[in-house]
């Protein structure tokens, strides 16, 4: 049976908020029992974060990653609360938001999302910067162009970690910086993308090698300051001097999370059911980061972008299934592949069968970005603008 005037909260707007969101509005509510829905998150924009790299070397720009929340969701019903968090009552089933206003709710999505630790070593968190936020890329190109515009003859940065983040930023920066530049990865263990497919560790370091970028593998941070940083080789540390420290590495549960009296694995996240329900808390779905559970067949989600928007479509159904009397759809997930950036024209793939770098690459990892943005007009106005650049770029130099 259907249940009346029904409340959905929807904490975090990236990936797994946001997406849970659109697909809620667009199942088939009866007008008597389509719930108020609304999403709650800090900033006014939406990241597309799997771009944020390209913000960096300006090959696209704010208003085509990051479109704003309440452009995504006009027409939707949707309401957006630009807020932050500071606790949930989970007894009176309600948010408290900072500005004062309680929010209940009679189901919750937490989608919350996880954050960089930058405590991992004295100094990380004065003179290092993250990549995670528009906040974090804008940090990092106004620190770009002080070192460029500076009279010294080499640049030297220093990307601490050897993941996808790590491995995409250091190409980007490379090429902008050109002969100037002087960059190496501190690698912790002893390989990059250690848990990724061969073929994409072979791409990146053939890419790594092509920019000279080096890379220190085994290697911990024991120490960042204004102009240098400290690191740790078997029993031997070398402070070395450094222009920019880049921390791609760790990721930490948000601190709402910690306060919560439910079941928490040792990383702090939420454990769930394969219905993406709380365990013994059906009301409450967790999705992405904060969340830890097996799907329906047994595998560990992982969590990233593409984990989360398939998250996002059954939670969404659950929820409407919850509110209508029909059973939950336990969570499946795909593994479609994974890409990568290696610089301004080159990328890899591999999944489906396809291993692919290069060029057709590039651009088959654009057109597949564009397709996962969030509504058909934001794919529309950032596809007519790639479109249209070469045309103006062509006109600019005639």
């Amino acid at each position: 049976m259907a249940v009346l005037n029904q409340r959905v909260v929807i904490l975090g707007g990236g990936f797994g908020g946001l997406y849970t969101a659109l697909a809620l509005s667009k199942l088939p509510w009866d007008k008597t029992v389509k719930p108020e829905i609304t999403l709650v998150d800090q900033r006014d924009r939406f990241l597309f974060a799997p771009l944020l790299y390209e913000l960096v070397t300006d090959e696209l720009q704010t208003w085509e990653i990051a479109p704003p929340y309440t452009e995504l969701l006009a027409g939707t019903g949707v309401k957006f609360c630009q807020s932050g968090v500071t606790s949930i009552d989970a007894d009176a089933n309600s948010v408290c938001l900072e500005h004062g206003d309680t929010l209940p709710y009679d189901r919750l999505v937490l989608a919350l999302g996880g954050e960089t630790p930058m405590d991992m070593a004295p100094g990380v968190n004065d003179y290092a910067i993250a990549f995670r936020t528009l906040d974090d890329a804008y940090a990092l190109k106004e620190r770009l162009r002080e070192l460029e515009s500076s009279d010294a003859d080499k640049i030297r940065v220093a990307v601490v970690g050897g993941g996808y983040s790590g491995i995409e930023l250091a190409c980007k920066i490379a090429e902008r910086l050109g002969e100037r530049g002087r960059l190496r990865i501190v690698e912790r263990g002893t390989a990059i993308l250690q848990n990724s497919p061969e073929f994409n560790q072979k791409a990146a370091q053939s890419a790594l090698t092509d920019k000279g970028i080096w890379i220190d593998y085994e290697t911990t941070v024991t120490e960042v300051g204004a102009d240098i940083i400290a690191l740790r080789y078997k029993d031997q540390t070398d402070v070395l001097p450094v222009d920019l420290v880049l921390w791609t590495v760790g990721n930490r549960v948000n601190s709402l999370i910690t306060d919560l009296p439910f079941e928490r694995n040792e990383r702090q996240q939420l454990k769930i059911q394969p219905t993406l329900q709380l365990l013994n808390q059906a009301h409450i779905f967790a999705l992405g980061d904060l969340a830890d559970g097996k799907d329906a067949d047994g595998n560990t989600v992982p969590t990233t972008a593409q984990a989360a928007l398939q998250q996002a479509d059954y939670t969404a159904w659950n929820i409407w299934a919850s509110l209508t009397g029909r059973p939950p759809l336990p969570f499946r997930y795909q593994h479609l592949g994974e890409m990568m950036t290696l610089g301004s024209d080159t990328a890899t793939l591999t999944g489906l069968g396809l291993t692919l770098d290069g060029v057709t690459d590039h651009v088959v990892r654009r057109l597949t970005y564009l397709y996962r943005m969030p509504t058909f007009e934001h794919q529309l106005r950032v596809g007519l603008n790639w479109l249209s650049q070469p045309l103006r770029e062509l006109l600019s130099v005639s």
